[in-house]
């Protein structure tokens, strides 16, 4: 890297600093926003600064980072492989919300130390290596942040870029800053890519191309718990075994309205039809319940523990942890996200319960996996409402081709495994660098 170019990274990278201390009391302002919605933001505010005290049985050993839920229950099955393939080595695994915690507590309870991943600040990142002391970095998805992989790198920690995607869209934004995203990814040391697709756009964007192996999404390594059937089945009695019952999953703002629209339409033709309504942010639950209400819909939440009656048309799950349970109690799912310009969500956890599932027309951030399932015809994508509407209640009526959708999802699913080894293998090759 000639002197001159050294010097624009640098300089680059000290603006980006700069602006992020500045940020540092409107970040404080927003987690003290988000907690009068969700409480959960105004505690343990502390970790995102890197105030913690770190026992010494959890240093040196693997940081893990993974974002949010969706990229937790991503990461289940590949920690626990590396549990069980490295089981004296310590585990840090960060979360940036508290959903994202929340899921690591119900899923590995004490066996990993997890606190809330540091803001992108210099003197932040720097407490949190020397706090943590990790000797690998494992970060999950498109978690890209300058501060973090600079220190990581000049510290000579090796850092792996695992389950990594990177959209169409994504890639335009990272090329607006070319420099620093080049300077980002070479501090990587090993990328695993969703697809080949994606790992062309890193090395496009600056990636050693020798540093990339497409592997295909752990996310494919999905494995339903035995117990689900039965816990499945019994919240079937519960919503009503005579009736027919969709799910509308991790919905958006503006997506609901849609939804609801579209249930009033398919209520028309089937009356005694069943509405659960999952919004994908807790702080949105209430807000959601009433928007259903005010629409004229007989609403009963989940965290009420009141009886769904054969009236009830609207059932909010408004509890975390509970989606795939949803999806083994109902006939067919549509996945939020993707009736509005939001990018869709993960379809794989239905198509791993055989159950039927329906798509809007953004899904950008799942192409790859969303494509795959489409052209297995184990999915249906709709183009607005109406067509959301029409294919709600063909489905319901069409138990026979509701079951061959769903068996051609699971087929999908057992054709792409082999992800989990292919990352468990490179895991080796970061503990040699």
């Amino acid at each position: 890297m000639s002197v001159l170019n050294f010097a624009l990274l640098y300089t680059m990278r000290f603006i980006y600093s700069i602006v992020i201390y500045i940020a540092v009391p409107f970040i404080l302002l927003r987690l003290w926003y988000r907690s009068r919605k969700a409480a959960a933001y105004g505690l343990r505010w502390k970790e995102r600064f890197a105030r913690i005290n770190v026992p010494i049985e959890w240093q040196n050993g693997l940081w893990v980072h993974a974002v949010s839920v969706g990229e937790v229950l991503a990461a289940v099955p590949l920690i626990k492989a590396i549990r069980q393939q490295y089981p004296d080595l310590p585990i840090t695994l960060t979360t940036m919300t508290p959903t994202g915690s929340a899921r690591v507590q119900a899923n590995f309870g004490d066996t990993v130390y997890h606190v809330y991943v540091p803001y992108d600040i210099p003197t932040v990142v720097q407490r949190f290596l020397d706090r943590v002391k990790p000797k690998a970095v494992m970060i999950l998805e498109t978690e890209l942040w300058p501060n973090i992989f600079y220190y990581v790198h000049r510290r000579g920690i090796p850092l792996f870029l695992a389950n990594a995607r990177l959209s169409e869209r994504s890639a335009k934004g990272y090329a607006k800053i070319a420099s620093t995203t080049r300077n980002m990814l070479s501090c990587v040391t090993i990328l695993a890519a969703h697809a080949k697709e994606d790992a062309e756009r890193f090395i496009a964007l600056g990636m050693d191309q020798s540093r990339v192996t497409v592997t295909g999404s752990i996310k494919f390594e999905i494995k339903v718990p035995s117990s689900l059937v039965e816990q499945g089945a019994s919240l079937r009695r519960f919503f009503g075994l005579n009736r027919s019952i969709w799910i509308a999953a991790s919905t958006h703002i503006g997506e609901e309205e849609q939804i609801l629209a579209a249930h009033k339409k398919v209520l028309s033709v089937i009356p005694n039809a069943l509405l659960v309504l999952v919004p994908r942010h807790p702080e949105r639950f209430s807000e959601v319940t009433g928007l259903a209400q005010k629409k004229g819909f007989h609403v009963v939440r989940r965290s009420s523990h009141s009886a769904c009656l054969p009236q009830t048309q609207v059932f909010v799950g408004d509890t975390m942890g509970e989606l795939l349970l949803f999806f083994s109690a109902v006939d067919l799912a549509f996945i939020g996200g993707s009736l509005v310009p939001n990018g869709g969500h993960n379809l794989l956890e239905p198509a791993a319960l055989g159950v039927a599932s329906i798509t809007g027309p953004f899904y950008f951030n799942f192409k790859d996996i969303t494509n795959l399932l489409l052209e297995a015809n184990a999915v249906i994508q709709v183009q607005d409402v109406n067509e959301l509407a029409k294919t709600v209640i063909d489905l319901l009526q069409n138990s026979t081709l509701r079951t061959e959708m769903g068996e051609r999802g699971r087929k999908v699913i057992e054709q792409n495994r082999g992800a989990l080894a292919a990352h468990l293998a490179l895991m080796e090759n970061l503990f040699k660098s």
